[in-house]
């Protein structure tokens, strides 16, 4: 679904290919949760509603997997937002209410703040009406061009347009 004054985010538009368990729509296994950059209020979003194939207890969302969605939705307000690529090195999460399985529920995340080095982010998950379930906090180290064609792979060449810095 397209969401309008949205910009949809994807990682081959970026220059590589990824088998992302949270947002690589071709991963099976995965849960193919689309991201958008809201560029008016920069946040990253997306909605999402997850089977009970991700379930913990029973009709609630797993913890582990809760924390994986909050983490790369950070990431990519990381790439969106700060405009860099970054890994998560410290992280906080605050569990408020439970988030059931086969609800909608959206996924909201932001930069706090960003040196050269380092960026802090925040984000949350809510449902439809507006209720934070779950909210977390970290800090991400900014790559260097070096780590990046690491990750890429050799035969990753790192077009120039693509840069993010």
């Amino acid at each position: 679904m397209q969401q309008v004054g949205k910009i949809r985010l994807h990682n081959n538009d970026l220059g590589y290919e990824t088998n992302c368990f949270v947002c690589e729509p071709t991963n099976e296994a995965g849960l193919r949760i689309p991201f958008f950059h809201d560029p008016e209020r920069e946040v990253v979003t997306a909605d999402f509603t997850l089977s009970d194939a991700f379930s913990g207890a029973p009709t609630t969302l797993h913890g582990g997997v809760t924390l994986a969605v909050l983490d790369e939705a950070m990431a990519w307000a990381c790439i969106a937002i700060g405009r860099q690529w970054a890994v998560t090195t410290e992280t906080s999460t605050k569990f408020h209410r439970a988030i059931y399985v086969d609800k909608p529920h959206v996924v909201e995340a932001e930069i706090v703040e960003q040196t050269d080095s380092e960026i802090m982010t925040a984000a949350r998950i809510l449902n439809l009406k507006g209720v934070v379930r779950a909210e977390a906090t970290a800090t991400f180290t900014v790559l260097g061009e070096a780590q990046i064609k690491r990750a890429v792979g050799e035969t990753g060449e790192i077009d120039d347009s693509l840069k993010l810095d």
